[in-house]
């Protein structure tokens, strides 16, 4: 099972958007570079764009992607030179796994990743996701931050 990749700069702009939203859930997509194996480049996240969250009624508890945005965010990530691999959320007030909502409608082929954030408004734990097709179940993957790069050693001569 390939773990997935985000840096602690992309974690920090998920934690963001998350206390943004709070107390309704934030949405939106996860980016990957393109190229790359297709079940690699679905973990190596490279970027987040956030989304409107158009869910009607409860958004403290729902969230939803209108289709058009997706689109419009396929389109836009193709022209930097990256694909939408994934989906993520926050879970105001709630652990940062997966609903039966979110479960039910989920596709195999992306990566979900899914944040808590706790009453006061703080950024909790984070966890990645993707559905068994089989099971029709979603199952937790690896998290891996990767730490900021730091500075470079001069080169000798």
């Amino acid at each position: 099972m390939t773990a997935v990749e985000l840096s602690e700069d992309l974690v920090r702009n998920l934690r963001g958007f998350a206390e943004g939203a709070y107390p309704e859930e934030c949405c939106g997509f996860l980016l990957s570079t393109d190229g790359d194996g297709r079940a690699a480049a679905r973990c190596r996240i490279v970027d987040a764009e956030p989304a409107p969250n158009e869910a009607e009624g409860e958004r403290r508890r729902r969230f939803a992607i209108a289709p058009g945005e997706l689109r419009a965010a396929e389109e836009r990530a193709a022209r930097r030179g990256r694909e939408v691999r994934g989906f993520y959320h926050s879970h105001p007030d709630h652990p940062a796994r997966p609903s039966q909502i979110d479960q039910d409608h989920a596709w195999p082929w992306y990566t979900y990743v899914v944040l808590s954030i706790g009453l006061d408004g703080i950024p909790g734990e984070i966890g990645a996701f993707e559905l068994d097709p089989s099971r029709r179940e979603f199952r937790a993957l690896p998290l891996r931050v990767l730490p900021r790069p730091g500075p470079s050693a001069p080169a000798s001569g």
